[in-house]
């Protein structure tokens, strides 16, 4: 999804013909591979003492609840009046910009050793939740709107979940309209257990090799990237999604 389509009036059918193939991949079931690899992260949470996984669950929410209720505040306005092609052209721009961002503090940080490289966590959390506010702003959606930032943390964590956790999470947002009216108005009653568990299991490999000497700067530049690009197509498809349901409700 990286080049920019330089027709307008081809850029619908080559959206939706993306949005396809992205679909197919979310609803696949999960593969012999990725329910082994569950198993075993299963186990290896089940050796973690409750404390351990109360200590990082409320490190995440308070982390994740923090960039969320004060992004909103540093977000671009929702673009208005403007053509579906403009859009997916200020999101890839976007997506390009915090790729770069977050590729350069990787290596910084990977670089900087072991609590640099702890430091990493947060910086690269709130990179994630400042870009998928500013794809939503330009989708047209208002984050100020308790349930787009909801619908944020839907799509962080479809981006970052096990294919098991990512079939569920993808029907929810498949039927946003139907779903966001059964979303609790207090968000300390949002699931921030699986969130957070999801989300380390599935980057953990990539960000403890960026902890190694030598190697982190490397490590800490190619995951970040990966992770950024991983986000943004997620984001993309997401509000592409929306898009398409509504303009075929309008019809």
């Amino acid at each position: 999804m990286e080049n920019a389509l330089t027709n307008p009036t081809d850029h619908d059918p080559r959206a939706r013909a993306e949005l396809r193939l992205w679909q197919r991949q979310m609803q696949r079931p999960p593969s012999r591979l990725n329910q082994f690899a569950r198993r075993v992260q299963i186990r290896l949470n089940a050796l973690l003492p409750e404390r351990v996984h109360q200590a990082i669950t409320t490190a995440i929410r308070q982390m994740v609840r923090g960039v969320l209720f004060g992004s909103q505040y540093t977000t671009s306005q929702p673009l208005a009046a403007t053509a579906f092609a403009q859009r997916e052209a200020v999101a890839r721009n976007q997506i390009r910009n915090y790729r770069t961002m977050a590729t350069a503090e990787g290596a910084v940080t990977g670089a900087g050793g072991f609590l640099l490289g702890l430091a990493d966590f947060p910086l690269l959390i709130g990179l994630k939740i400042k870009l998928l506010f500013d794809l939503a702003a330009a989708y047209g959606y208002d984050v100020h709107d308790y349930t787009e930032r909801l619908y944020v943390l839907h799509v962080f964590q479809l981006a970052f979940s096990s294919q098991h956790t990512r079939n569920l999470t993808y029907q929810r947002l498949a039927h946003w309209d139907d779903y966001r009216l059964t979303l609790p108005l207090n968000p300390e009653e949002f699931d921030w257990r699986t969130f957070q568990q999801e989300y380390r299991d599935y980057i953990d490999l990539a960000k403890m090799a960026q902890l190694l000497p030598f190697v982190g700067a490397a490590v800490g530049a190619v995951a970040n990237y990966k992770l950024i690009e991983q986000l943004g197509d997620t984001a993309m498809n997401c509000y592409r999604l929306r898009h398409f349901a509504a303009e075929a409700a309008a019809e």
